[in-house]
């Protein structure tokens, strides 16, 4: 089973495709990039680069926290819910090991990968919003790629009314299997942190972690109201925190522009044999940050109540920006304006507690820990508000399979805290590659529905544009 897990992951990952550069670097592809950055470029062409041209609309939606119908989530939720996975160890970690492989010429990829990221989540979170379903169990609605994934199945293959679809069971598997990985992980990130901050045993970081997981995720809904809560403050306060450090050393961000474009594209990288890395780390790292492809964040979309499905695409699209955009580039910042002395041997999130340590001292330490919790926690409680529609999927509409998926996923967090098993990290790993290729077997076929949907609320918004343009000259 190890031997299996391991050759999935390879595949996965590994470099499927390798291309010579000039000095003798490589640009080695994974399959994973060759699915998701052509899906990303289809639908930034196919929007006419929407994240661009419909920037003011973007946030206009995103931020509205009016609800549809009572018992379902708002848009707003929605995209709290999305941003709680999203803006967790890929922000952090993610970057920091980015920019330790590939340098500051990494950032820029990241930058150009969620703009085009942008776009893949848009069209999910149209497609999850157009094929949701009533939840009779948690009350709202309840959907995601499994569910998009059953009806265009049974429309265009099968051709008549199946219980279940092989790929969209596949979907679902694959991400059940992916969140109990990333459960390990969270934990083990967190015990880690916690002790190298505050000389904490694990097993205590761990038990406390796990009743307060326990607390909110046994409970019918209470992961929404407490990611209400807390995605707001712990994005609100990292953002604050690392924006005003900036502004403090503002005198270095010309430099650091400098280092992230010339790295980016700059012939010395070239001449040296190491494009092919700087490109690669930065695009691999702003793919699995944002998670735009992968399947996760529909799930969340479909749980939205709301009257046109596009508003929730452009919610789900807002939330690439924020993770990417805003946090990554934040973390990135801290560690470029950090003189290279400050970091020298250090990789991982040592380097980032170094960076932090040179701006703030012990605080900045202890800050990094907390905040590592705080983004860690929103994870897993937002990766098991996505189980809920796959549960019900497999299982239908049982309570039994809904709380036995939690108590598992509870334990794999108790587990990890402990000690790492890299086999359930790469499990974590293989799950999230087989979310991404089931899911992006729909999302090109089913791209006429997007545009469509689209083209339908561009029109509308523009009626309304103008009747309000000419109520005003009347007036």
């Amino acid at each position: 089973m190890i031997s299996l897990i391991e050759a999935v992951y390879r595949f996965l990952w590994g470099n499927l495709v390798t291309i010579p550069l000039p000095g003798g670097s490589e640009l080695g592809l994974p399959l994973l990039v060759l699915i998701l950055i052509p899906t990303g470029i289809f639908y930034t062409v196919r929007t006419r680069v929407l994240p661009v041209r419909m920037g003011r609309e973007i946030l206009k939606v995103s931020l509205d926290p009016k609800k549809e119908e009572k018992g379902a989530i708002s848009g707003l939720q929605s995209l709290i819910v999305s941003t709680a996975t999203r803006v967790g160890m890929g922000n952090l970690a993610g970057v920091v090991a980015a920019i330790s492989a590939g340098g500051a010429g990494a950032v820029f990829w990241m930058w150009v990968t969620a703009i085009i990221g942008q776009s893949t989540a848009f069209a999910e979170g149209v497609l999850a919003q157009q094929h949701k379903q009533k939840d009779p169990l948690y009350g709202g609605y309840r959907g995601g790629p499994a569910y998009y994934i059953h009806d265009f199945m049974e429309q265009h293959v099968y051709r008549k009314k199946r219980r279940r679809s092989i790929i969209a069971v596949l979907f679902a598997i694959s991400g059940l299997i992916c969140w109990c990985g990333i459960s390990q992980v969270i934990s083990n990130s967190v015990s880690s942190a916690f002790h190298r901050a505050f000389q904490i045993p694990p097993l205590y970081t761990t038990i406390a972690l796990v009743i307060i997981a326990a607390v909110i995720v046994l409970r019918k809904n209470a992961t929404v109201r407490v990611l209400d809560i807390m995605v707001p403050v712990m994005a609100g306060m990292y953002f604050l925190i690392t924006i005003v450090l900036v502004l403090m050393n503002i005198q270095a961000l010309p430099s650091v522009f400098a280092r992230i474009f010339t790295e980016a594209f700059g012939f010395r990288q070239v001449a040296a044999g190491g494009f092919g890395t700087v490109m690669m780390n930065g695009v691999k790292r702003g793919l699995f940050s944002n998670e735009a492809g992968s399947g996760s964040a529909p799930c969340a979309a479909a749980a939205a109540a709301s009257d046109h499905p596009v508003k929730i695409g452009l919610t789900q699209a807002f939330g690439v920006f924020i993770d990417t955009i805003v946090i990554c580039s934040c973390t990135a910042f801290i560690i470029l304006i950090t003189p290279a002395s400050e970091t020298a041997g250090t990789e991982g999130m040592d380097l980032l507690q170094a960076a932090m340590h040179y701006h703030m001292g012990e605080f900045g330490v202890i800050f990094v820990a907390v905040v590592l919790w705080l983004f860690s926690f929103s994870t897993f409680l937002g990766i098991l508000f996505y189980a809920r529609p796959n549960v019900a999927y497999l299982f239908g509409d049982r309570w039994l399979p809904q709380y036995l998926y939690k108590i598992l996923a509870l334990i794999m967090l108790f587990i990890g805290g402990l000690a790492a098993y890299t086999t359930v990290w790469d499990l974590g790993d293989v799950g999230i590659g087989l979310m991404t290729i089931f899911n992006v077997i729909a999302l090109w076929p089913m791209s006429g529905d997007v545009i469509r949907a689209l083209k339908d609320y561009e029109s509308a918004h523009g009626k309304k544009k103008r009747a309000k343009t000419a109520e005003q000259k009347e007036s």
